[in-house]
């Protein structure tokens, strides 16, 4: 086991001391996050919030005023949190498979679903991997039903989708700050917004549901410092392996694989020493995403030819910012191989979530019963190859040796 060498299986921004030192700096204050976001984006509305969950709850809350529409579909495949926050939100869920081979919806599902429902208030787009989803066909569905389209950019700041930044394509959308997803604050999100006249309603669900909290969000800066002090491979298993040694012995995947959640999830105010954080550092972002592609690229040329894989890369006309590189293997036994190989590597080498969305047995009762065979499947194939900061020209072809050799 690789103790002092575990390398971030994403690629979030490594924080530099300095960073640290410029919140004690007034004249670091000045600008704004949203205002970069908004230029950046080319929208008219940009709210930071406390993660990107609380982003898409607040998108509920307001939407609830807009529609008596209760529903809100979401992929088979994606994280816990965003049926959590359909709950919260007092909506429902309805789970739609995707295709096999990629992350986008099982488009034939997807519009059988909108045809026999009349009480969809909201699609959920979801730019998986920082890979941009067919979300022209999804609007032209939703369109035809008038149901609101929302964009789960969590993980694709900065990506494009013909021309234009995933996140302006949609109604709404909403992006992550977290550690480890690029650009961070530790904990964080952004709401946006294409038409102006849905910024009252988003302004509304601010004011009523985001409050000051003043002793959390103290320990949200402690924690920063905490993220750059182990956001390093020489003490990252710390703070991220030996918690999941933890929990795999008790024999629980889910919180092992750190995909368990309540919808008990903290949605107060952003400090402004938090946001003078992002606002420094955005200036890095299409740096960064290009030395993102430029790893993922190395994999891709890397593995070319070998037989009984593929990897989920942008579709033509796209640009992904690859946070990290989805490999899926054929056999579903061979993926199993595969974690025995890398467990205890420091290679970055992971997963995305541990299983489908309907196989999470905490979330039965929000979930329902749906029968998503493709999803499935791509959980038992999938592993995640990491293009963080951290990696090496010569990990990468490690990485690259390893699955061959398999």
């Amino acid at each position: 086991m690789s103790i002092f060498k575990e390398i971030p299986p994403t690629a979030g921004f490594p924080l530099r001391w300095r960073d640290l030192l410029s919140i004690f700096d007034t004249k670091n204050h000045q600008g704004s996050l949203e205002q970069d976001f908004r230029d950046y984006l080319g929208v008219p509305y940009a709210k930071v919030t406390y993660s990107g969950t609380a982003a898409f709850y607040l998108i509920l809350e307001s939407l609830k005023n807009l529609s008596s529409k209760k529903t809100v579909v979401i992929p088979a495949y994606i994280c816990p949190l965003v049926p959590l926050a359909i709950k919260r939100a007092g909506l429902k869920v309805k789970v739609c498979d995707i295709s096999r081979e990629d992350f986008n919806f099982d488009i034939r599902r997807l519009e059988d679903l909108c045809l026999k429902s009349d009480d969809i208030l909201a699609i959920v787009a979801v730019h998986l991997a920082g890979i941009p989803v067919d979300i022209e066909t999804i609007k032209q569905i939703a369109d035809r039903r008038g149901i609101t389209v929302i964009e789960d950019c969590a993980q694709a700041l900065g990506a494009v989708y013909k021309g234009k930044k995933v996140g302006t394509l949609g109604d709404f959308s909403f992006f992550s700050l977290c550690r480890g997803k690029g650009l961070t604050i530790y904990e964080g999100g952004v709401i946006a917004a294409n038409n102006k006249d849905n910024s009252g309603e988003l302004d509304n669900a601010l004011r009523r549901l985001v409050k000051d909290d003043f002793l959390s969000e103290s320990l949200k800066i402690f924690e920063l410092f905490g993220y750059w002090m182990f956001y390093r491979p020489q003490l990252f298993w710390f703070a991220s392996g030996l918690p999941q040694l933890f929990w795999d012995l008790r024999k629980d995947r889910a919180r092992a694989a750190g995909d368990f959640f309540t919808d008990d999830f903290a949605t107060h105010k952003v400090s402004k020493i938090r946001k003078s954080i992002g606002h420094i550092n955005f200036w890095r972002l299409d740096g960064e995403i290009a030395r993102q592609r430029e790893k993922a690229f190395d994999y891709i040329r890397g593995l070319e030819g070998v037989r009984g894989i593929r990897l989920i890369t942008e579709p033509a006309a796209s640009e992904a910012v690859y946070p990290y590189l989805t490999l899926l293997f054929e056999d579903p036994l061979k993926r199993k191989k595969a974690q025995r190989v890398f467990t205890g590597s420091g290679l970055g080498v992971s997963q995305i979530y541990e299983s489908a969305i309907t196989d999470y047995s905490y979330l039965k009762g929000i979930i329902g019963d749906s029968h998503c065979p493709n999803a499935r499947s791509l959980a038992e194939r999938e592993i995640t190859l990491t293009t963080s900061a951290f990696l090496k020209k010569q990990d990468l072809n490690s990485v690259v040796g390893m699955i061959k050799n398999l």
